[in-house]
């Protein structure tokens, strides 16, 4: 299957009075329509900002080099007119915090309504009608009310809703959502995800999931990309990686999830702290903290290479040894 974004060699560096940010490190991921990838990892790992480069909505401090295309369309080359088209028509996000994502002055109706006003010169009257049927088709209770109403009014789940109906109105072919269930309840989180399974199912979106969170990557994604210290380390098949996963820093992160089917007296974490971006250490940035370590690890950066199984890993360990 043809990849719909496609991201290579993709670096992102921040300048700050201390010096640069390395972000993210020649990043390369893609994603087909239809298909959900999962970008997980900690917190300042680069899995946001690769995507806020895609999106060209990096801090005016912030550059990026390499390639990121969407079917042929240089996105990293474009002009500001080009993406203002792209965003929302091709590519949408549904941000974080839906709070300060929506304008808090705006009525929800006509903040939906401008995206197609903008993107595909529909009249008003038109663009509400097409408002109203999206917070239908996202489960919104009593609409029509709903599109009266200032962001304020809604609850947490509901306005999570809205932006996804927002990031909806274009039926844009690639959709990023960033941390979509964060702050969330459980019950409100499940109906999010199932949300997003109806979306990817019903239009054929392709669906980025950045999240920290592995139980909402497996009941969705398709594949999943581990970032540590703006690289990737492991990318494969998320049944996979998650029943067998080979990269020493993958393991880490599911060992810290709690499982019921197993019993546990403490939950496990993973020692040490993530690495300073600005201060990457020499060879394999996760060697600190891995229980694995050698001596080439603190010295040589191993690369991201795909073993005969179709999975990718950055690691000096035999696939054999990171299995034990």
């Amino acid at each position: 299957m043809s990849s719909i974004l496609q991201i290579d060699n993709l670096t992102v560096s921040f300048s700050t009075p201390d010096g640069d940010v390395q972000a993210v490190n020649e990043v390369s991921l893609s994603v087909s329509a239809g298909e959900c990838l999962g970008l997980v990892g900690e917190s300042g790992s680069g899995k946001s900002q690769t995507f806020m480069a895609a999106m060209g909505l990096l801090a005016d401090n912030g550059t990026a080099s390499g390639e990121i295309r969407l079917e042929g369309t240089d996105l990293l080359s474009a002009d500001e007119k080009a993406l203002n088209k792209l965003r929302g028509e091709r590519i949408a996000m549904i941000f974080q915090d839906p709070m300060t994502s929506l304008t808090p002055h705006m009525k929800i109706g006509r903040q939906l309504s401008e995206v197609l006003i903008e993107h595909q010169g529909v009249g008003p009257d038109p663009a509400r009608q097409r408002a109203l049927e999206m917070l239908n088709r996202v489960h919104i209770p009593e609409p029509e009310r709903r599109l009266d109403m200032y962001p304020h009014e809604l609850s947490g789940g509901l306005r999570q809703r809205v932006m996804i109906a927002m990031a909806l109105m274009c039926e844009p072919d690639v959709i990023v959502a960033d941390e979509p269930t964060t702050a969330l309840d459980v019950t409100v989180q499940a109906q999010i995800l199932d949300l997003l399974i109806e979306v990817k199912d019903t239009l054929g979106a392709a669906i980025v999931l950045i999240t920290h969170d592995l139980g909402v990557v497996a009941g969705l994604a398709d594949r999943v990309a581990v970032m540590y210290g703006g690289r990737i380390v492991e990318q494969g098949n998320v049944n996979e990686m998650f029943a067998a996963p080979s990269h020493p820093y993958t393991k880490g992160l599911l060992g810290c999830t709690p499982r019921l089917d197993q019993d546990i007296d403490a939950l496990v974490t993973i020692p040490g702290q993530p690495p300073n971006l600005q201060n990457l250490p020499a060879g394999c940035s996760f060697h600190p903290r891995c229980t694995y370590v050698m001596d080439r690890c603190r010295s040589m950066r191993p690369s991201l290479e795909q073993d005969q199984s179709g999975r990718f890993r950055a690691c000096h360990l035999s696939s054999l040894e990171a299995a034990e």
